[in-house]
């Protein structure tokens, strides 16, 4: 079949055609240059992401970092020459109003090389115009949910009549792969309950996984499952018809009632149906010879590497780059009729905008009295977040299901549910999806909120995946984890983390706090507020802790430093006691008899190991002298990484099997952690050190 042929027959046009191929055979050289990658979906999808970019996407190239523009996110993410493609064809700008491109030609002819901005999946904070981290197959579309909810919390929130403000769409183009995994079915899900007619899947059912063809293990019938889910879905039977993906995305647009799936089939490889080649789905590179082929079959120069035809960025500049410049221009007008409309909410949009919190956010944080029975630290948190909620009205958040058992609800006046109905709603009921809220909340952070997520620390291992890519994102969304040990109780090892806040200490970039009473509490949500590029969470107590007299023991300031002294001697200390959370109590009732024996002993709280490997070495010391050698940590999970801080010579008392079903303190005698036990290991560091 001849170009014009094909031109004809796509309804694309002579230019719409030659900048297709243009994006296809960008693909092709790229991966065959770094001799890995995947060509394929770039090839089959041009079509569909032509269209998307030159003829809908509401973006400015020149301003990539416009509020509200609409979002695109490529959740099958190893197709990443796709979207690296389109970047560098629409001339997307690395800063906006900047000169210098986000994607030059020479960044596709580094791909996947080091330190180029074209890595092997689309890293965001990374390469501008690149919406989230896409890598692990799910993550996208379920960010993309998050997204949505967060153009209409925003819609809701900062509109006026006349001036409207947000309401961007979110496109999210995903694979068979991505269908498959379950994060994927728990955000459809919670989009169809939510109504989210913003929202919009780009599914390429091409059949093929890196495993081969999908029959070996998806049969089902996808539309249906969508259309079960409350959405609208809509097909395109060939990813080269241009009428037919207009009139889909054009019935995404009209729609009002339902997220929109798009099923576009596909042919992985040359992107035609006569050139069907899906042995190649996980090939580094296609082949010399069946490069020229591709190119062949394109009437695209074969020997041309990188090939730019004259007239390719005209097209994109005459599309995405006028109606984009246009669109920004008007919302800029719009931007600052409103200022001068309303001061006060001039303000608002400017924190928001700058991401800063509005003044006075932590004036009406408790100082929680001396109580020797003292509050759960799930209590306390509740209390803290309310507070804080009230004065920063761009955070949101919910929990998966245990609202009423983790605290984690905002409770004041105004804070509502968000529903299909009431977009603005702050608590956002997640249902038993644990997975999915750690991605939406993901989804909301990337449209600039402060959004968390709540359920019991065990679950944490549902959450892993998003939690770990909020920190290579640098997200500041946290999450709130109660019942955070063996201290569940009756509910059994099913519920009882012993490993999980160790996984989580793991996480490079990620702060973990654990903290003792209600007052450090208090100091760690002023830390999580205070992070600007890096996610937190929280492990709370299901059970009672006393809060402590501060007049007697340290500040529980100190809680910004990890670690502190919380009660101490005179002198140099003969034996260290160190716990986190609850174990913290255990540590102040064995400090108070080995001081009244005439025992020096110091109790250091240590809330975040990461928040103290960040402080200088002096201030380290000063904590944990190195010189005192005798010392006993005490934590109900898993004993390793203690060692960092006990030493080799020191005891650890924890964890080293999983829990059991009992009451609290049948459960704390059965493994060890009492205050008695710490006496004793104390009493023998003490001794093994005069030795």
């Amino acid at each position: 079949m001849s170009g014009a042929d094909t031109v004809a027959k796509s309804g694309f046009s002579e230019s719409d055609q030659l900048a297709i191929n243009t994006i296809r055979t960008l693909a092709i050289d790229a991966v065959q240059k770094a001799n890995s990658g995947h060509a394929g979906a770039p090839m089959g999808l041009a079509p569909v992401a032509y269209t998307v970019w030159n003829r809908y996407l509401r973006y400015d190239p020149a301003n990539p970092h416009w509020p509200n523009r609409d979002r695109f996110v490529l959740s099958c993410g190893h197709a990443s020459m796709l979207l690296y493609g389109l970047l560098h064809l629409a001339r997307v700008a690395e800063k906006d109003g900047g000169n210098a491109p986000a994607i030059s030609l020479e960044d596709i002819k580094q791909f996947r090389q080091l330190d180029s901005r074209t890595p092997g999946h689309p890293e965001y904070h990374f390469t501008t115009g690149v919406e989230t981290t896409t890598g692990p197959l799910g993550q996208g579309v379920a960010n993309s949910v998050g997204m949505a909810m967060g153009s209409r919390f925003l819609n809701t929130r900062l509109n006026k009549p006349g001036l409207p403000l947000y309401e961007f769409d979110v496109y999210a183009m995903c694979s068979d792969g991505d269908l498959m995994e379950g994060v994927a079915s728990e955000a459809a899900s919670i989009a169809g309950h939510l109504r989210l007619s913003n929202l919009c899947w780009i599914y390429d059912d091409n059949t093929v996984t890196i495993e081969g063809h999908t029959e070996l293990a998806f049969s089902e019938e996808v539309a249906t499952r969508f259309l079960a889910y409350g959405w609208q879905v809509l097909r395109v039977a060939d990813a080269n018809d241009a009428h037919a993906i207009a009139a889909a995305l054009d019935t995404f647009k009209a729609s009002h009632d339902h997220p929109t799936l798009i099923i576009v089939k596909s042919i992985i490889g040359y992107g035609a149906p006569t050139k069907q080649n899906t042995s190649k789905a996980h090939s580094d590179a296609l082949g010399e010879e069946e490069v020229k082929g591709a190119k062949r079959a394109y009437g695209w120069p074969e020997d041309k590497q990188f090939y730019v035809p004259d007239g390719v960025y005209d097209s994109f500049a005459d599309g995405i780059g006028k109606r984009g410049a246009a669109l920004f221009a008007e919302w800029q007008r719009l931007h600052d009729e409103a200022k001068k409309a309303d001061p006060t909410h001039a303000e608002e949009l400017e924190a928001f905008l700058e991401g800063r919190l509005p003044e006075g956010w932590d004036k009406d944080i408790p100082v929680f009295p001396t109580d020797a029975k003292g509050l759960a630290t799930r209590e306390s948190s509740g209390k803290v977040l309310n507070a804080i909620a009230q004065h920063v009205p761009f955070m949101l958040g919910g929990s998966a299901d245990l609202a009423p058992s983790n605290k984690s609800n905002l409770t004041f006046e105004g804070a509502g549910s968000l529903t299909p109905l009431n977009p603005g709603g702050r608590n956002v009921h997640f249902g038993v999806r644990e997975h999915a809220m750690g991605s939406i909340v993901n989804g909301l952070g990337l449209v600039g909120l402060r959004a968390y997520g709540a359920t019991f620390l065990v679950f944490a291992d549902y959450m892993r995946p998003p939690i770990r890519l909020a920190s290579l994102m640098e997200l500041p969304v946290f999450h709130i984890f109660t019942h955070d040990s063996i201290g569940v109780g009756e509910d059994g090892p099913t519920h009882q983390p012993v490993e999980q806040i160790l996984s989580l200490r793991a996480i490079p970039g990620l702060v973990t706090l654990r903290p003792a009473d209600a007052n450090e509490v208090a100091e760690a949500y002023r830390v999580i507020f205070s992070l600007k590029n890096q996610p937190a969470v929280l492990a709370l107590s299901r059970q009672p802790l006393p809060t402590y007299d501060r007049s007697t023991f340290g500040a529980a300031s100190g809680t910004a430093k990890g670690a502190y002294v919380l009660a101490d001697c005179e002198g140099t200390p003969d034996v260290l006691l160190l716990a986190s959370g609850s174990e913290v109590q255990l540590c102040v009732s064995a400090w108070e008899t080995l001081k009244a024996e005439g025992v020096k002993a110091r109790v250091v709280s240590m809330p975040s190991w990461d928040l103290f490997e960040r402080q200088d070495q002096t201030y380290r010391d000063s904590v944990l002298p190195p010189q005192v050698t005798a010392r006993v940590a005490i934590e109900m999970g898993t004993v390793l990484g203690w060692d960092r801080y006990a030493g080799s010579a020191g005891t650890v008392i924890g964890m080293h099997s999983f829990g059991a079903s009992a009451p609290i303190k049948d459960l704390q005698k059965k493994f060890g952690f009492s205050a008695e036990k710490l006496l004793e290991a104390a009493r023998d560091q003490i001794a093994r050190g005069k030795k």
